[in-house]
This record gives structure tokens, C-alpha cells and sequence, in this order.
């Protein structure tokens, strides 16, 4: 069984960046919030690998295919996920002060199309809809009306979401009467392919392979996650974040992804700074375990979402965390509980 004493609690020890040198110290001149200086050095990293996107440019068929695969591992597993993780915490938080404030466009535009994110789209669909919506009925992400440890479920999910989402989004914003984020998801999302296509006519595969695969890949990631994020439901209180979210701990993923397991608490206090989660939650484990919240030890929500889809539920149960004071169970009635909340949620 999962537990939570301090000795077993590891982010802690991966939450506390430390100015070290000179050169810290000068880039955290630009920020808002000196804790954020690691990710200037990822946006440094990131353009390092747009870089050699760009290179892809200059290399003829057939030699390019041998190249796209070593791109693409580069891509995947040396920077995506901290770079989408950046561009979520910087959207919440913005990054650089107001001497600087024209370097707060770098991360979305400059760098977000190498990385399967067209501009001004995720900050549209994050924080102009979803955390507002908080994954009920008008949330165009809510994972609630679909039983969600059903493959089937997901992909009609994740279908809609490819397909319907970005002429939904803008509906919901006109609807809403917010037209600048209407006009931000729109110049953004068909800037990008307006830019596509124009590119495809000087190197149409390094087109497909720099830019467009990668829209296709992170928004797949992204519906995987929030799925995984949003999976355990207590239908009694649908729009409680202690009830309608997980969190996960101790996993690799929050030492590389800047803390996003604390998916709970980031829909109680969205602004809340990434370094801050891990000590949230070890002073409020008493608050988690009165509500009954799902946190898992040692996986991620892509492992949460797979568990799901393969119906590997004594995996989840392995990794579930009895809180002190929270109801006491057994694997199988962990079990039950949560196969209880996966089941739709019609509102």
C-alpha cells in the first residue's frame, strides 16, 4: 500500500530552484518571479532543437526520412513535455516583467510551433475555457459524459477534440462576449496554417515532419492527459477539484515536468506557482484524505490513462495513496471505488 510519511515523499527534494551563478542571477533580472529561471534555459534548449528543425529544411527527399526519426526522438524525449509544461505554467503565470514584457510572445509563437502548439490556441482553450468551465457540462474538454475506461469512449473523444474543438472554441468565447479571445484563437490557429502551407511550398516534408505531425502528436498527448487528469469523478459533487481531479507524487514526471501532478490543487488555485505544489499538499494531506481525493504514488497521467485503456486496475491500486484519515480500504475496494468514478456523468 502507498503511503505518505515525509521519508517517502521525494518532490520536495526536486522543488526548490537555487540562483547558483552569475549568470542566474542575470536572467532572473527578466523575470517576474526569480524561481522561473529554469525555464530560460529550457527556452534556450527548445530553440537549440527548432534549430535543427529549421536544418531539416535544406535536406532533400529521401535523406530527410533518415534524419525525421532522430528529430523526432530528440524532440519527444529530450524537451516536449517540459516545454509544454512551460508554456501551461507561463500562461498562468506570466514569465517576464514589463521591461521585458515582448519576450512573454517567444514561448507561444516563436518556439510553440516546433512543439505541436499553434499560437494563442492553448492559452484560448486553458485558461479561457477550461479552468473556468473546471471540467463540467460546458467545458468543451470535460471528460465527465463518457465512461472512462472505455478505449471506445476516448476516441470519440479525442476525435471530437482534433475535429470540432477549434470552431467550438470560438462559438464559446463569442458566446461568452469575449471577441480578443475569439480574434487570439482565430490569428493564432490560422496563422499557423496559413504559415504551414506557405512552408510546404519550399520543403513540403520537413513541413510535415517539423510542424504538422507535431499538432497531431501533442494534441493526442493532451487529450490522453486530460482524460487521465479528469478520469475519477465523484458524481455527488462533480464541481469540486478535490472530487473531479487527481494528483499524482513521487513520479519522474514531476521532477521533469515542473510539478503537474498536482493536477488538484491547480484547479483550487490555478496561480499557484509550480515550486509551491509538492508543500501544498504535504500541509494539507489532512484536507485531501477528508475529501476523499485520488492521488496516485509513482505514475503520471499518461500511466493513469493506459491503466485505464488496458483495464489494469490492480496496477491503480498499487499506486493508490491511503491518506491518513481517509476512508480505509483494500485493494479491491479501491478497486470498486474507483470504477464507481469512471462511469458518465449526465448533467
Amino acid at each position: 500500500m502507498a503511503t505518505v510519511p515525509a521519508v517517502e515523499f521525494t518532490d520536495l527534494a526536486h522543488s526548490s530552484p537555487r540562483l547558483e551563478t552569475a549568470l542566474d542571477r542575470r536572467l532572473s533580472s527578466l523575470l517576474n518571479d526569480d524561481r522561473d529561471v529554469p525555464f530560460l534555459y529550457l527556452m534556450m534548449q527548445c530553440a537549440a532543437v527548432a534549430a535543427c528543425g529549421l536544418l531539416l529544411f535544406l535536406i532533400s527527399d529521401p535523406l530527410i526520412w533518415l534524419f525525421a526519426p532522430v528529430y523526432w526522438a530528440v524532440w519527444a524525449f529530450g524537451v516536449l513535455d517540459r516545454f509544454i509544461l512551460m508554456l501551461h505554467c507561463t500562461s498562468h503565470r506570466i514569465l517576464f516583467n514589463k521591461d521585458n514584457r515582448w519576450m512573454n510572445q517567444l514561448i507561444p509563437w516563436v518556439l510553440g510551433p516546433f512543439f505541436g502548439e499553434t499560437p494563442e490556441t492553448y492559452f484560448a482553450h486553458h485558461m479561457g475555457m477550461h479552468h473556468p468551465e473546471n471540467n463540467l457540462a460546458d467545458d468543451l474538454s470535460s471528460t465527465m459524459k463518457y465512461r472512462r475506461d472505455s478505449f471506445r469512449g476516448w476516441l470519440v473523444y479525442y476525435f471530437e477534440f482534433l475535429v470540432l474543438t477549434v470552431p467550438r472554441l470560438a462559438s464559446y468565447h463569442w458566446n461568452k462576449k469575449n471577441p480578443r479571445m475569439m480574434r487570439r484563437l482565430l490569428v493564432g490557429e490560422l496563422g499557423f496554417y496559413a504559415f504551414a502551407a506557405a512552408l510546404a511550398f519550399v520543403n513540403w516534408r520537413a513541413t510535415l515532419i517539423v510542424f504538422v505531425i507535431p499538432v497531431i502528436a501533442v494534441r493526442t498527448l493532451m487529450m490522453a492527459g486530460n482524460w487521465g487528469q479528469h478520469a475519477f469523478i465523484d458524481a455527488s459533487d462533480p464541481a469540486d477539484a478535490f472530487k473531479n481531479s487527481i494528483t499524482c507524487i513521487n513520479s519522474r514526471y514531476n521532477r521533469r515536468a515542473f510539478n503537474d501532478g498536482y493536477h488538484i490543487f491547480h484547479h483550487v488555485k490555478a496561480r499557484a506557482h509550480w515550486t509551491e505544489l509538492p508543500f501544498e499538499f504535504r500541509d494539507n494531506i489532512a484536507m485531501y484524505a477528508e475529501k476523499d481525493a485520488v492521488v496516485f504514488a509513482g505514475i503520471d497521467f499518461f500511466m493513469v490513462w493506459a491503466y485505464l485503456m488496458l483495464g489494469r486496475w490492480p496496477a491503480l491500486a498499487r499506486s493508490f495513496v491511503r491518506l491518513p484519515g481517509a476512508p480505509e480500504r483494500s485493494d479491491d475496494e479501491v478497486i470498486a471505488m474507483l470504477k464507481a468514478r469512471v462511469l458518465p456523468i449526465l448533467s
